[in-house]
């Protein structure tokens, strides 16, 4: 599932590929990807008008055209945007392709179709569509981030992954995080300590940006993320087996040596 990281990546696939680029032609090879407009529409919006700097909140990528609609992207479970050249074939899970000035096409690609594409017309309706976002997890300061979690009173790991709460990090990311930070995930979140709460903190900006930099959770062997799915998973830090469990119906993984407590 695309997570904050990916999203970043998808972003710099958009700039890349279309910033200051005339749409010259939107095709939509599945409507089932529009959510609140059809294809007339998304042609009269598009069309003719030139991509600014994209923009990221949490796993919504925000496609601006300067002073006029923005195209904003959800990639659900199995999303992809991809930068090609417009005679290359298409593939069978490409939704809607985006034309550009340049010889280049941006694709939306998704396999389960589980989010899609939304149009606001001005800044208005893109802040009404992210209003029950809470703060980006890259963006968010330290007090902000403490304030939250001490303030709910759920599990820590539905808390880290409430969009609500936090912005852009689910499963794979929050094992990680918590992992890291010697947390487990079934601790209520507003029994940590201040100083549970900054090393949180501090480990998940640290998370954030080697996750970034590699466009994705790398699962690499010092990683948990590295060794959560092999058949009998050991922690790349202490040699402990990995504990395998659900929490909030999510598939969690985590270390009983680098993370005790909790219930």
């Amino acid at each position: 599932m695309p997570e904050l990281p990916d999203v970043e990546g998808f972003r710099e696939v958009l700039a890349s590929c279309a910033k200051g680029r005339v749409v010259q032609r939107v095709e939509v090879r599945d409507t089932g990807v529009l959510h609140g407009f059809g294809v007339r529409r998304l042609r009269e919006a598009l069309e003719g008008r030139r991509f600014t700097e994209p923009e990221r909140h949490g796993k919504w990528l925000l496609a601006r055209t300067g002073d006029g609609p923005t195209l904003m992207l959800h990639f659900g479970m199995t999303g992809r945007l991809v930068c090609c050249r417009p005679e290359d074939p298409a593939e069978a899970h490409d939704r809607v392709l985006f034309t550009v000035s340049g010889g280049r096409q941006l694709r939306y690609r998704d396999q389960r179709k589980l989010q899609g594409l939304w149009l606001a017309r001005d800044d208005g309706e893109v802040a009404r569509r992210l209003e029950r976002q809470g703060p980006d997890a890259m963006a968010v300061g330290s007090e902000e981030f403490e304030t939250a979690l001490s303030s709910r009173r759920g599990r820590l790991k539905p808390v880290l992954t409430d969009q609500s709460v936090l912005a852009g990090l689910g499963n794979l990311l929050a094992d990680e995080i918590l992992w890291r930070a010697g947390l487990r995930p079934d601790i209520p979140a507003h029994d940590l300590t201040e100083a549970d709460r900054r090393r949180l903190y501090t480990q998940m900006r640290r998370t954030l940006r080697s996750a970034i930099a590699a466009g994705c959770v790398p699962p690499r062997d010092s990683w948990l993320t590295g060794r959560r799915d092999d058949p009998d998973p050991i922690c790349p830090r202490c040699g402990t087996h990995l504990r395998r469990s659900r929490v909030a119906g999510r598939g969690t993984v985590w270390c009983p040596r680098c993370q005790p407590g909790g219930t």
